[in-house]
This record gives C-alpha cells, structure tokens and sequence, in this order.
C-alpha cells in the first residue's frame, strides 16, 4: 500500500490550473483505490495459503502507518498558509471526503454500531445530532468563517470580538474540547493496534502514534488533508463487507440498509422468547442473589470483610494441610490477596460489584428492547412516568448537545478554511454530508444484524464450542468482553456474556464467518477512522497555541517558519500527553466524544453564531458567554460523572438536573452562553465600525 501513494510533484504539490488538479487528484486516488483492493486480495490469497493472524495483522498495520507517513513526507511544508489551511485549494469533493473522515472518528466507527446494538433505539440521537449539526454548520457557519479567512476559530474569535482575551478564551476552550476528543481517538488507536498485532496496549498506543505523528508533524493541514481523503476510502470499504456479508448470509439481500427493518422484527420476537426462557431467568436470579449477598455485606463491613478474611485464610489453611493440587493452593492464595485490605476498599469493591450485578439481573443482559423508544411507560404507574419522561428528555438533550457541539467543533470548521471559495465551501459541507451519510445510514443496520447473529446463533451454543473469536477478544481486554457458565449448565445464555460496544464493528468480520483478513481491513478502517480524527484533532490544538496564542498574541513579529516549528514541536508534546492519558483508559470512547461535544457547544456556538448574525454582540459579552457557558458545563459533568468525580475528589451525592445525564451537560451551557453575550453586550460598549461593516459585508457580500 506504500507504493501506491502518489508522485509528490504532481497531485500534492497542487499546481497548475484547478481543472488540471482535480483531473490528477482523481486519477492519483483511482490507482489508489485499486491498490488498497489488490492489497486486501493478496493478503486473502496468502492467509489461504497459511500465513497467520498476528502476520496480517503487521501487515496491515505497516501498510496504513507507511502510507500515511509517506503522504506526509511528501507534502511536507513550511509554508504558512499551507501548513494551516492546504493553500485554500483542496476541491469541494475531496474537502467533503476528508471533513468525512475527520468526523469519522473511532466513536463513529467503533462506538456508533456498539451504542445502537447495547442501547438501541436511544442510540440513534447520536445520528440524528451528528448529522444534524452539519445542517447547522452548512446554514450559519461554513460559508461566513470562510469568508472572513481566517486560519483558526480563536483567529475569527481574536478579529470579530477585537482583542487578545476573546481569542485567548478560543485557544483554551479549543485546547481542552481538542484534547478531551483525542484522548478518545487514542484510546481507538490501542485498542485496535492490540487487536491487530497482540501488543500491549499501551504499547499500541504509541505504535499508532507514529502514523499521527509523521503525517501532521510534517505536512500541517496539507498532509492531514491528503492523508484523510486515503483514509475514508479504507474506512468506507472496511465498513461495509462485512455488514453486507452479513445481510447475504441473513437475507439473501447485499443491502443491508434496506433489509434491517425486516432483521428487526425476528430480533423483537426472539427478545420475547429470551425474556421468558428458563435459562435466562435462572441466570438473572443467580446475579440478583449476588447483589443481594454483597447488599447485605455493606450493611456490616466490619464484621463481613473479617468472615471473608478467616474463610479465605481458613482454604488456603486446609488445602495445605491436605497437600492440595498447586493449582487449587495457587486459586485460593489469589482469592484470599483479592479480600479487601481495610474497611474503605472493602465498601468501594463491594458497591461498585453490587451495581455490576444489579446491572446483569436484568433480562437481555441489561439491555434495553432494541425497538423500544424510551425506558419506561407512558402509561404505567408512577415510577414508569417518570422513566419515561426522563429517557425521552435525556434523548433530545443528547440530540441537541451533539447538534450544536458538531457546528462548533474548531477541527471541523477549520477544514472549511481549505476550500478555494466560499461557493466551494457550501458544496463541500454537502459532500461531507454524503460521505457521513454512507457510515451513519448503515451502522443501524450493522447492530441489529449482529443482534440476530448473537441472539440466534450463539445463544444456546455449549461453552466448548463457542467461536474462537469470543476467547480472543477476551483475551484482548477482559472489560470489553467476558463470558461465564453463571449457572453451570455448560450451555451459552445472553445473560452470561458481557460485551463492550467498542468492539462490535471490529468483531463483525468474525461474527459473520468471514476469513480474518477482513477483519483486518476492518481493523485497519478503524484505525484509519481513529487516526484521521487524531490528525485534525492534533493540529487545531498545535496550530491553537502556535498560530493564536505565540504569533497572535507574544511574538507578533515571528517569521513564518519558527511559527511552524513551533507548532511541530507543540504537536509532539501535546501528541505524547494525550497518550499518556489514553494510557490511564480513563472512560468509555463514547463519554469522552460526548463530553468534548458539549464542551464546544458551550464555549464556541453562542459566540460564533451571535458573532456573524448580531453585530451588536460585543468583546465583553462574548467573553462573559464563552466563560459562563463553559463553566456551567464543566461543573455539572465534575459534579454528576463518576469518572470525573474521582479525579476531581467530589464526594457530594450526584443530584442530575431534570434528569440529564452528564454527557449531555452542553443542554444548560448553551443558553447561558447566549443569555449572558446578549446581556452583557446591550450594557457595553458596541463593536468599532469597520467591525460591523465587516460583519456586514461577510453576510451581505453585494452590499455597498
């Protein structure tokens, strides 16, 4: 796949005329196409005729990182407006391919199908939000951020609001929406470099680095671009075999888009059948027994962490005494070092395990009824109510979060400084949207046909004879998947596995049979989805503090090229941070995207938007908006998030407000966001004239 990358003086140096270009570009990622296809044949070919998983998976992971390596070597620059926005010559086509696979981070390619499969309906607010910010960013942002022609959205924030503290609000709210965001892409990046390779994960993570690193550390926003639309044609194709192997081998039917609804009606019955078996229900009451057990331990702590003590000591007493197999000596020496030292560790293990079989004594594993709009019942007792309206609130909060954080997401609207013209700029917002398209409409059907593979095929299966990608998974990250005979009758229930959504779409290729060299294209698309998102992500945060805060702000009079060095030095240091962290596996993918979603909705959508449509809002009223609304933000999610308020020492009771989970904590920065520009800015001071007459003239080009 290296050498399929094109001749660095042709297609990437971007000369000649535009027509000539695009005719280049076109047949540069043609042969590229075909290359990436021939690759995948090859590789078929050998796996049948003996070449093992571990070296298909190198191969596959020496191909994607050599690849885009080489595209970034070939279009490496120290050109300013080159390392920052492509020259702003990147046609709408292939602008709208790569914001496509910018977008199509690992939480859309990994985590998407995952949520719809373990959430079902309620997780299709994740498309409806996502897909709807793009209408948003098509209609009030693209075309006027473009027009004003800046680099960066602290630029616009810094030239609209007049002054260094608006755009040093911009720099640090696109820092921490940034780093929260690739943090997620990271954490993608081990998780599927482990699954390719069989490396640790945190070695993994580094590994995957390399390929973020040469590609943006060299070329800017010119090789992450060229890099990007390479990466979409592996994500694309990667997604779909698979999905469409499984919708033949269910159907009898390659459009699995089509075909679902039909899939979805024998997953609803089999769901009625699983939620009256037997087996099931004698899984459900051994892990409510178990919560019950560890429910009346933390009655008495004292007393049970002693018992649990003396009857550990007391095994491993009598196993020695009685010359006992070393295996079984080994077992209970590791249960009796796995008794909690003292009386806090014995509370946080023993409540954190009862709501781990609180979650399981539930039937379908926990999960909700795929087709069932929201939890509860709007017509039955109180607590259902309630259940209901929450859910149903929860869901239009998460839609409206996602909506708005996509509009103001900094990597994204920064692909929209690359386009030519301001008419190339809308166009490519629609290509984006077709190219989105293509993942989003499909990842539905991909859940509900992977449902009915586990729930028809695995189900019912003895333990022994279970697939072989189940232990292998397994063996992976035992969180992700695991699976146990609760009930000892050596048979599989749905109730004895517990899956993570983060690895349904890389499991699928196994899950439907197919040879594993799919499922290393697959991973390879993952890692492409991962690793696209991380390059933009990496650059808006570099460029932020390179572009914004050192040229714009300390050292006016630097010379373009010590700024871009700077930036590629701030790369790697921000690069080797994120990782450390994604290194601590601090949350689920999908929370982190969420978190960094309602942190951009809340910091930049009120200022941008009041920024192009009310020339009245002013430097004071955007920086009391940008600060009240992120602030808001921030203090809901440290004070309702477990995971946040661990690392930040709460320890108060969690109160939600209305209900609202804290992934969707943007619903309340917002307004106030908005509120607090259009208050503060009637009681200061207006923006200087040649402000409004810009604003005036970004929105009504025509006008004299």
């Amino acid at each position: 796949m290296a050498g399929m990358s094109p001749d660095s003086g042709s297609a990437f140096s971007g000369g000649g005329s535009n027509a000539a270009f695009k005719k280049q570009l076109n047949k540069v990622y043609a042969w590229y196409v075909g290359g990436f296809v021939s690759f995948v044949v090859i590789l078929g070919i050998l796996e049948q005729m003996g070449l093992t998983r571990q070296y298909i998976g190198y191969a596959f992971l020496a191909a994607t990182v050599f690849l885009y390596a080489g595209i970034g070597f070939m279009s490496r620059t120290n050109d300013a407006a080159e390392y920052y926005v492509a020259g702003r010559r990147v046609p709408a086509m292939y602008n709208g391919m790569a914001t496509g696979a910018d977008w199509m981070s690992a939480a859309s390619f990994i985590g998407m199908a995952g949520t719809l499969y373990l959430t079902g309906y309620s997780g299709l607010a994740f498309i409806m939000g996502w897909t709807g910010g793009y209408c948003l960013v098509a209609l009030f942002l693209a075309p006027y951020l473009r027009k004003f022609g800046q680099f960066t959205i602290p630029d616009f924030l810094g030239a609209r609001y007049e002054g260094n503290l608006p755009r040093f609000l911009g720099v640090v709210a696109a820092i921490l929406c940034s780093f929260v965001y690739v943090v997620a892409q990271i954490y993608g990046v081990g998780l599927i470099t482990t699954r390719l390779t069989g490396v640790s994960f945190e070695l993994g993570i580094f590994l995957g680095l390399g390929g973020i690193l040469v590609c943006s550390f060299l070329g800017g926003m010119k090789a992450v671009t060229w890099t990007q639309v390479a990466q979409y044609i592996i994500l694309i194709i990667a997604y779909m075999i698979p999905v469409v192997w499984l919708s033949v081998k269910q159907t009898g039917f390659p459009i699995p888009q089509i075909v679902y609804g039909y899939q979805l009606e024998k997953v609803t019955a089999r769901e009625a059948e699983l939620m009256k078996d037997p087996k099931e229900l004698e899984v459900i009451a051994i892990f409510k027994e178990r919560a019950d057990a560890l429910g009346a331990k933390l009655k008495d702590i004292p007393t049970a962490l002693a018992a649990d003590k003396a009857a550990a000591e007391k095994k491993v007493a009598d196993l020695k005494a009685a010359n006992a197999p070393a295996a079984d000596l080994a077992a209970a020496e590791k249960a009796l070092a796995a008794v909690p030292k003292d009386e806090a560790a014995a509370k946080a293990d023993w409540t954190k395990a009862k709501a781990a079989n609180e979650a399981r004594a539930k039937p379908l594993a926990g999960m909700p009824r795929h087709a069932a709009q929201y939890a509860g019942d709007p017509n039955g007792d109180e607590k259902a109510k309630t259940a209901y309206d929450t859910s149903r609130r929860n869901f239009l909060a998460l839609i409206f979060c996602l909506m708005v954080g996509t509009a103001a997401l900094p990597h994204i609207l920064m692909r929209f400084y690359t386009t030519p013209s301001v008419k190339e700029a809308r166009e490519s917002v629609s290509w984006s949207l077709f190219f989105i398209f293509l993942l989003y409409f499909t990842a539905p059907a991909l859940a509900v046909l992977v449902k009915y593979e586990v729930f028809n095929v695995l189900v019912g299966t003895p333990f022994d004879k279970l697939p072989a990608w189940i232990s292998s998974w397994a063996a992976v990250d035992p969180t992700l998947l695991s699976v146990s005979d609760i009930n000892k009758d050596g048979i599989f229930q749905l109730g004895e596995m517990r899956i993570g959504g983060d690895i349904i779409v890389l499991a699928t290729p196994e899950i439907g049979g197919l040879p594993y060299v799919i499922s290393g294209m697959v991973a390879a698309g993952g890692l492409a989805a991962a690793l696209s998102t991380a390059d933009g992500l990496l650059l808006t945060i570099a460029n932020a503090l390179s572009h914004d805060l050192y040229y714009k702000m300390i050292d006016p009079n630097a010379s373009t090229g010590r700024r871009v060095a700077i930036s590629k030095a701030l790369l790697l240091v921000v690069a080797l941070a994120a990782a450390y962290v994604a290194a601590q596996k601090p949350a689920d993918i999908l929370f982190l995207v969420g978190a960094a979603f309602s942190f951009a909705a809340a910091a930049f959508f009120p200022a941008l938007t009041l920024g192009i449509f009310w020339k009245r809002a002013s430097k004071w009223g955007a920086v009391a908006g940008m600060i009240g609304g992120l602030g808001i933000t921030i203090y809901y999610m440290v004070t309702t998030q477990p995971w946040m308020r661990g690392v930040f020492g709460v320890t108060s009771p969690i109160e939600l407000w209305y209900g609202i989970a804290p992934i969707s904590a943007g619903v309340f920065g917002v307004p106030v966001g908005f509120a607090l520009i259009i208050l503060v800015s009637l009681v200061t001071p207006a923006p200087k004239k040649e402000v409004q007459d810009l604003i005036d003239h970004v929105r009504y080009p025509t006008l004299k």
